[in-house]
């Protein structure tokens, strides 16, 4: 089943383009994984998905349903804008926990303030609270931090709290769950365990948009993979085919540069 449709996005900032004509689809259980050089517009195209942006032009759908069409201004309402975030998940590069709130608060916060719309949320709200804490727990023990929920941000390492990140996230229950290059403010050592979370993500057929510089990763997680340059999609298709065997000149340089720096 298609759960994402996007076509022909654009977004301009004022006379610069920084997407032009992006089109793709995504399955549900499926893990599209987006490569590019810095500046190719990866984390914009992840930002007008989670309308952190709007687009400029094209069109955004969900399990059928347009959330944003550029001709049709009712889909532009600002009025919408939350709703529709909903259904995406972003987990950002610097974590972007709340420093004075626990691992547990951190992950728990946002559904406990859509709870407090519910009608019956004064009558229940003991029963309501208790039910997501005890959500918001799993997660964590999910991500391996069972033993974390009560610590700080300032009290667990980067890896720790990029997964108490990634379980913030999934706490809504988003149709999709987006990465924005979730191990590049990572030190090495601390890169393996945030891939492997996500390895078993995409293994519980979580759908998945990964902007990564992790290429093994990325070939071997995804079921597609895109590959950007200059704001537009330059070739797209089975991750294999496109790290292994590029069909694409701007793909071979790219993946040659990585490789260069790599290996240095």
């Amino acid at each position: 089943m298609t759960i994402l449709e996007v076509k022909n996005l654009e977004k301009h900032f004022g006379a610069t383009q920084v997407l032009s004509d992006i089109s793709f689809t995504l399955e549900e259980g499926q893990a599209l994984a987006i490569i590019g050089s810095s500046g190719s517009g990866k984390t914009t195209l992840l930002r007008c998905l989670n309308f952190l942006e709007t687009p400029s032009g094209g069109s955004i759908s969900v399990r059928g349903e347009t959330l944003f069409d550029a001709d049709d201004p009712a889909t532009q309402r600002e009025s919408e804008v939350r709703k529709k975030r909903l259904h995406f998940g972003l987990v950002f590069q610097s974590f972007n926990l709340f420093p004075q709130y626990t691992a547990l608060q951190n992950v728990t916060l946002a559904k406990e303030l859509l709870a407090q719309e519910q009608p019956d949320f004064k009558q229940n709200k003991r029963e309501i609270l208790s039910q997501i804490q005890e959500e918001g727990r799993e997660l964590l023990a999910k991500m391996g931090l069972s033993d974390r929920a009560g610590h700080y941000p300032h009290q667990l390492s980067g890896g720790q709290q990029q997964r108490v990140a990634i379980a913030r996230a999934l706490a809504l229950h988003p149709d999709i769950l987006c990465f924005d290059e979730p191990t590049s403010a990572l030190d090495p050592e601390l890169t393996g365990e945030v891939l492997k979370v996500i390895r078993n993500l995409a293994e519980q057929r979580t759908t998945m948009i990964i902007v990564t510089h992790e290429m093994a990763f990325a070939r071997d997680v995804s079921d597609q993979l895109i590959f950007m340059d200059g704001g537009i999609i330059v070739e797209q298709g089975d991750p294999h085919q496109v790290i292994d065997h590029p069909r694409e000149e701007r793909t071979r340089q790219f993946l040659s540069r990585y490789s260069e720096q790599y290996e240095q």
